[in-house]
């Protein structure tokens, strides 16, 4: 669950300085506030499937599973944007939610 992906290391090694940025500004926006750790995790993926982003949507699924959301809450996190996104893109970030969760149960019964 802990994999990175390629482009993601890559950018982080061919920029660290801008990398190092940008992990700062994530560090300061979420000490800003009140949220809790589950809190945050669970509006960053609905923010990342409002904006129908696959890639963020299986990011910031896992690390809501990392917060200790359970499957089922990131799931219902994930069906409340039905009214907003409309069917088929809830569906579709239901997919790709399903996808972390089932690589997450995966890579746990590996180890």
């Amino acid at each position: 669950m802990n994999k990175l992906p390629s482009r993601f290391v890559n950018f982080q090694k061919s920029y660290p300085d801008l990398f190092a940025a940008y992990d700062e500004l994530g560090k300061q926006a979420s000490s800003a506030g009140p949220l809790d750790r589950k809190q945050m995790a669970l509006v960053k993926l609905g923010v990342a499937a409002g904006a129908k982003m696959e890639g963020a949507v299986h990011s910031h699924c896992r690390r809501a599973l990392e917060a200790g959301l359970t499957p089922d809450e990131i799931r219902h996190a994930i069906l409340l944007t039905v009214t907003t996104l409309g069917f088929p893109s809830m569906m579709a970030c239901l997919s790709w939610v399903d996808e972390t969760i089932e690589a997450a149960s995966q890579a746990k019964s590996d180890n």
